[in-house]
């Protein structure tokens, strides 16, 4: 009889899926920030702050899923180098998550990724791996996987099953909490971006599970393939060319993607995003990040819809990151320029949507 027996490779599991748990428990819950609108308009807008993460972004949360997925599933080991396929705000997650354990990592991104980014992935010990075509950067990563010896954590496939929907003070379950005390307590709509669609997973998921009427409207940008997909029902639905706004929209449908989950999306200019996060740091004092941007165009539709309508209600959309990440481009007037935005004509577009 042959025995193999590799029980002692659980230590170091054990002491792995602690560690991670252990951040979870230091960190608390994000803010809800209520958005200043007039009190006329009977209809309440409200920011889930996810740049008050340790590293700065929604995918906080993402990242530590997917390294306590990875490990449980055994796919992660001591010593296992870590690549990952991303344009920034995931890479620096799951950098932090990287060394926490004493694992190598590596981010395949765009070169257009801003510099701030890689510096955060460098800071945290991470290797930022460029590729000029942003089609590159999965095939790239699994690429380099092969030859480490590692593993490919591939965010765009596992973000909508490693993420516990039901519960576990996921993002769903902390927004319906925090709202509890307020005037409309249950949301008429959330508001999100898709970069790989775990987070709209997540939040259709919960909403159906605690039979919420919440409805969850996807935005997309310009250059993305999920708006199309959805729309025509076609999971192989592709776009011409990467997304200027970062973090969210993709080249292809991703797997993560649960289209029927979705109540209704948007397609939105990128100059509008850019012109309405610059709008919304004036408001509110602080920068915020060029998704977010995406989102508050989105929610601001719905808000002038619901006025022509005489409907009140809340609508919940995220702020995914600070915009101190993007000073050389969203914020940088040359850069806006070189990428042929017209922030005024979307300023014209946009003036029936917000408040005076």
């Amino acid at each position: 009889m042959e025995s193999i027996d590799r029980t002692r490779d659980r230590l170091w599991v054990n002491w792995a899926i602690t560690t991670v748990e252990a951040d979870a428990n230091r960190s608390a819950d994000t803010h809800l920030l209520p958005f200043p609108l007039p009190p006329a308009w009977g209809v309440d807008l409200y920011l889930k702050d996810e740049s008050t993460h340790p590293t700065g972004s929604l995918k906080h949360r993402l990242a530590r899923s997917l390294f306590l997925y990875a490990i449980c599933n055994g796919w992660i080991d001591e010593g296992t180098p870590v690549i990952e396929a991303s344009s920034g705000s995931t890479a620096v997650s799951e950098a932090y998550f990287a060394r926490m354990l004493g694992l190598p990592f590596t981010a395949v991104m765009p070169e257009s990724t801003s510099r701030e980014k890689i510096a955060l992935i460098e800071s945290y010990g991470g290797k930022a791996h460029l590729v000029r075509d942003a089609g590159e950067v999965c095939p790239t990563a699994e690429r380099l996987a092969a030859e480490t010896g590692g593993h490919f954590m591939d965010q765009f496939t596992y973000a909508e099953r490693a993420t516990d929907w039901r519960g576990n003070n996921n993002i769903a379950e902390s927004v319906f909490e925090q709202m509890r005390l307020e005037r409309h307590p249950v949301p008429a709509w959330i508001v999100v971006g898709a970069g790989t669609g775990g987070t709209s997973a997540t939040i259709g998921r919960y909403v159906r599970f605690r039979k919420h009427a919440t409805r969850l409207c996807v935005v997309d940008p310009e250059h993305s393939a999920f708006f199309t997909g959805w729309r025509d029902r076609d999971g192989g639905a592709t776009a011409d060319r990467g997304s200027l706004i970062e973090g969210i929209g993709r080249l292809r449908v991703e797997p993560s993607f649960i289209p029927d989950l979705v109540d209704r999306m948007v397609k939105v200019d990128d100059a509008e995003s850019v012109y309405c996060l610059r709008w919304a740091s004036e408001r509110l004092g602080r920068r915020l990040g060029g998704s977010t941007g995406t989102n508050l165009v989105a929610a601001l539709g719905i808000i002038a819809e619901m006025r022509d309508r005489g409907e009140g209600g809340s609508i919940v959309t995220l702020l995914c990151d600070s915009g101190q990440r993007y000073g050389g481009t969203y914020f940088d007037d040359d850069w806006v320029a070189a990428q042929g935005l017209d922030l005024e004509a979307a300023a014209e577009r946009l003036a029936p949507l917000l408040p005076a």
